[in-house]
């Protein structure tokens, strides 16, 4: 048997197009120029003096977390580095345009969100160089190469660092209200109104909220005919979107209920962690069916955890409304939290390593018209 060998010429690679518009460029350059310099100069002026005096800004402003604003600085100046460098590759438009700009403006969201946490207030410099930045990332978006592909992975990410973020906020505000005791009180008390941690906890949780919201929104546009991945996806978005409200609905302080303190916003808190834990388990519910049948002995695993875990905390929930010891409910609650956020991270992961065929593979089998799955394979084709 001969085989026929066929010489096709190599083509010359093509040139890489992009989808940013001229106005798009230039207020994406501008944006780099702009925080660059401001980087540069605010980092060399607080490396140059680390007291502060150069900017009027007093060490104390940072509540101890650096001993002065040495390190701060070259935080600040090494960003400064990277827009310029971002700068250049937008400028020249250089295959690597895309992740420069990405690592510097993603770089500066960052800088601002820890620089709010630390300062525990916000001010009038944080919107003056802090929005010019989210509209950096908007006129960045199209230098993405498979623009789609690679919002989806990301978005899929966002559901592993939401999770591991809020693992760290854990860790990280406890310290900050000396006599905190994690294993004896509830996450919610870090928030609480009186809480010498309420601010640090609000912005620093508020990253977590998009994460989610970005993680359900995915997980929704990527289900196709898949109705169950599609129902989780919803409710993923309706328990993030719960996270707006939290801020507006904080508990009082234990010794303010055992003394009658409480208010409208302690009803509004209790209300917003029975639906949240509604939502855990209709999620879980619906996902369980959606990913094949080891990810559904895991679904109900966790199921089982959080039924176990949640009624543990909300049978102790009386005697910290009365001031009463609590030694373990804040054990409870976050085995509780945690065996949702691992399960969060489980589900991404899945549906990182199966892309979109998850979807597919569940459309058979889980009561969809036949129509349904050729439309489905149509489309994985022309994809």
């Amino acid at each position: 048997m001969h085989t026929a060998l066929t010489y096709h010429p190599q083509e010359p690679a093509a040139e890489r197009t992009s989808s940013q518009s001229k106005g798009e460029r230039t207020a994406l350059l501008t944006v780099l120029a702009y925080e660059g310099l401001g980087a540069l100069l605010g980092g060399a002026l607080l490396v140059a003096a680390p007291d502060g005096r150069l900017m009027d800004m007093p060490v104390a402003m940072m509540r101890g977390v650096f001993p002065d604003f040495r390190v701060p600085g070259l935080i600040l100046f090494a960003l400064g580095l990277l827009s310029t460098a971002a700068f250049g590759a937008v400028w020249r438009r250089g295959r690597a345009d895309w992740l420069l700009s990405a690592l510097a403006l993603g770089g500066l969201l960052v800088w601002f969100w820890v620089e709010i946490a630390i300062l525990q207030q916000l001010h009038w410099l944080h919107a003056m160089w802090g929005l010019p930045v989210l509209l950096g990332v908007e006129t960045a978006l199209p230098l993405l190469p498979n623009r789609a592909a690679r919002l989806r992975q990301a978005a899929l990410w966002s559901g592993i660092l939401a999770s591991l973020l809020y693992v760290a906020i854990n860790v990280i505000v406890p310290p900050h209200w000396p006599g905190y005791n994690s294993a004896a009180q509830t996450v919610s008390e870090l928030s609480a109104i009186g809480a010498p941690t309420r601010v640090l906890w609000n912005v620093l949780a508020t990253p977590y909220t998009l994460l989610m919201l970005a993680f359900g929104w995915v997980v929704w546009a990527s289900a196709g005919y898949n109705r169950r991945l599609r129902s989780t996806g919803i409710l993923l978005l309706a328990y993030a979107a719960l996270g707006i409200c939290w801020p507006f609905a904080p508990m009082h302080l234990r010794e303010a209920l055992a003394a009658g303190g409480g208010g409208i916003t302690d009803t509004l808190h209790i209300t917003l962690g029975v639906v949240t834990q509604a939502l855990f388990f209709c999620a879980l519910g619906f996902a369980a069916g959606a990913l094949g049948r080891g990810f559904l002995y895991y679904s109900l695993f966790s199921f089982l955890l959080l039924l176990v875990f949640g009624t543990l905390t909300f049978l102790d929930a009386p005697a910290l409304a009365r001031n009463l010891p609590t030694p373990l409910i804040g054990v409870w609650e976050r085995i509780n939290i945690g065996v949702f956020l691992l399960w969060v991270v489980v589900l991404a992961l899945q549906l990182l390593r199966t892309g979109r065929s998850p979807a597919l593979h569940a459309v058979r089998g889980a009561g969809s018209d036949p129509d349904a799955e050729r439309r489905h394979d149509s489309d994985l084709l022309i994809d």
